[in-house]
């Protein structure tokens, strides 16, 4: 991260609040109504978009600026996060993170707080630093993006969740029924920088959050700082060989040495056969055609983050 020296006054700019209706709900009416009241009082102007589908998130930040918002905070998880970072990146909006979600891995490797409150006071004292994001055909992450075996990880989770409910336990079970169903490795052709190679994988991941790799206890996290991406290509190839690495790092144990190959670059290409696939992003997913170009984009986004020294 690098310090943006333009002085930061609330009070002098205008501040839009977009609230995923899940994180809200999470978090409680008197958590809310506290946010409300905190930030109409302190900016020079307010405005609460509520959002309850994914599919809202992304017009509710266009909206934000062509109302002219100079701040645009977001309550929700890495997703939701990720998604108003897409349309926030190259513009001189400053960007407020409130955590809201599961992991919370942007906010927490920001440094912004653990909970809404902490993050609320870095949201009126901090100061804004510029960060990079990552890029797959034209799309923003934050976090990472991966192929193969995740996505559909996550696909069986939320038809799971959708029947049970949240919990660990369908969490777990929705990781091990879609390892279950896995038919056949996937097969990439990878081109990082300059270097190519052809892999049979069960799973490809592409880091970009120190914070992320450092709690599953992976490695590369220090490239990452550097402004790299770290691409974990999974050794496994059967279901069978890959039911350890997944509870690994699931359970975050981290993964062995011999259960992937890591790469770090600037930017990667991936080619896929087929060519269209499901695609993970920060915990969410969609379908995209490949050919797959991926790069770093540096201090693209302006956020708030706590005063003080950068913490890398």
């Amino acid at each position: 991260m690098s310090l943006d020296r333009t002085s930061l006054r609330i009070a002098d700019r205008k501040l839009v609040l977009i609230l995923n209706h899940k994180a809200g709900k999470r978090q409680g009416d008197a958590v809310l109504r506290m946010l409300q009241s905190r930030l109409s009082r302190a900016a020079g102007g307010f405005e609460l978009i509520r959002v309850s589908r994914g599919a809202e998130i992304v017009p509710a930040a266009r909206r934000a600026l062509r109302q002219g918002a100079d701040i645009v905070a977001v309550l929700g998880g890495d997703g939701t996060q990720s998604a108003v970072a897409g349309v926030l990146a190259g513009t001189p909006a400053i960007m407020g993170v409130l955590p809201g979600g599961t992991f919370n891995y942007f906010a927490r490797g920001l440094g912004v707080g653990d909970t809404v409150e902490q993050a609320l006071e870095t949201l009126l004292t901090g100061q804004p630093r510029r960060v990079a994001v990552g890029e797959v055909n034209g799309r923003v992450f934050l976090n990472n993006v991966s192929f193969g075996v995740y996505p559909r990880i996550l696909k069986r989770r939320e038809s799971l969740y959708a029947r049970w409910g949240r919990s660990r336990i369908v969490a777990y079970w929705s990781l091990l029924s879609a390892l279950w169903d896995l038919r056949r490795p996937l097969r990439i052709r990878l081109q990082a920088d300059e270097r190519q190679q052809l892999h049979d994988t069960a799973l490809a991941f592409v880091g970009m959050n120190a914070f992320q790799l450092d709690s599953l206890n992976l490695d590369g996290a220090e490239q990452v700082r550097q402004g790299h991406f770290a691409i974990f290509v999974a050794r496994a190839r059967k279901r069978s060989e890959l039911i350890g690495p997944v509870l690994r790092l699931a359970s975050g144990t981290g993964l062995r040495e011999s259960d992937f190959e890591l790469i770090t670059a600037d930017s990667v290409r991936i080619e896929t056969h087929p060519n269209r696939r499901l695609v993970a992003f920060d915990g969410e997913k969609a379908r995209m055609s490949g050919p797959f170009h991926l790069r770093v984009r540096p201090e693209a986004l302006t956020v708030i983050a706590p005063a003080g020294p950068d913490p890398g």
